[in-house]
């Protein structure tokens, strides 16, 4: 199987470009978009669930193009979408076999296949309360459970762990690993630990372009010796902020200490530290020519 994204672009209007000569080809694998709130990652999802359409270039599942030939992938697709939403009134049982109708599943394998998913889930004692008295959390697996009922070749799935507890987040993190073999899964967020957790590979995007696609391990040398940690008192945090790409803070009783991401030492005391991928991401994310994003750095480390 192959998914190829061929140089696309989409446009809002006429100012507004939320991609840009995006190009990615993807085979079986879990692949972590990762990149601030905003870069573009929801409207290539978008693209790639055939819900809109992009203004130039092309996708292509197996060799058909996606918008003159939707239903090939449509076939095989399973989509969690950000914004995903729920009939308060049907039960998750209701609501999975209305899917599941919709999606052509024969009736009695759809009834195993959504006992089995609310299992997975962990839903099943609740399966036959309305949805409407659901929590966040426990609407998300309901999402997670409609993306999975046609076993598909293609896993599309949007900030997907948004609402999870710890627990439930570690769960679908185990879950998506699970679903890796012979499929494409993409696991689009702005959450470094989750993509790190799942990833075979990562695609960097920011400002609608793709920024840098490989595996964890490269990206983690690409970094190389480029983290720092520095004790520095409170009242220089605001100004290191401002002058250095800071991927983590830490406070303790000698100091606040300052993980940066730097080509040389921030200044004395600093000592090379071990890379960590938030550490890669930041590195390929933030400017580099002047004082980094602060909303950057705070979706870098976003936990």
């Amino acid at each position: 199987m192959e998914l190829v994204i061929d140089s696309v672009e989409k446009r809002y209007g006429r100012s507004v470009r939320a991609l840009s000569d995006f190009s990615l080809t993807l085979h079986a694998g879990v692949l972590g978009l990762l990149g601030p709130n905003g870069a573009g990652k929801s409207t290539l999802m978008r693209i790639l669930a055939t819900v809109t359409r992009p203004t130039r270039g092309r996708v292509t599942w197996n060799g058909t193009d996606l918008v003159r030939d939707p239903d090939p992938i449509r076939s095989v697709l399973g989509y969690l979408p950000q914004d995903f939403g729920v009939y308060p009134n049907l039960t998750a049982i209701e609501f999975l076999e209305y899917l599941a109708a919709a999606k052509g599943l024969e009736a009695r394998a759809a009834r195993e296949r959504i006992a089995a998913l609310l299992e997975l889930v962990n839903l099943t004692d609740a399966a036959r309360r309305p949805l409407g008295g659901y929590s966040g959390g426990m609407r998300q697996r309901v999402g997670i459970a409609q993306a999975l009922l046609n076993d598909p070749e293609l896993l599309i799935v949007d900030e997907p762990t948004a609402g999870l507890d710890p627990e439930e987040r570690m769960r679908f993190r185990n879950l998506l690993s699970e679903l890796s073999g012979e499929r494409i899964v993409i696991l689009s967020t702005h959450i470094v630990s989750d993509v790190e957790a799942v990833a075979t590979r990562i695609a960097l995007i920011a400002h609608g372009r793709l920024v840098a696609h490989d595996t964890p391990e490269a990206l983690l040398r690409d970094t190389r010796g480029r983290a720092w940690e520095w004790v520095i008192p409170s009242e220089a945090l605001a100004r290191v902020n401002a002058e250095h790409r800071v991927s983590g803070t830490l406070r303790r009783s000698d100091g606040v200490h300052v993980r940066i991401v730097s080509e040389s030492s921030p200044g004395p005391g600093a000592t090379p530290a071990e890379v960590t991928l938030e550490d890669a991401y930041l590195w390929h994310i933030a400017p580099r020519n002047v004082a980094k994003d602060p909303a950057t750095a705070a979706t870098a480390t976003a936990r």
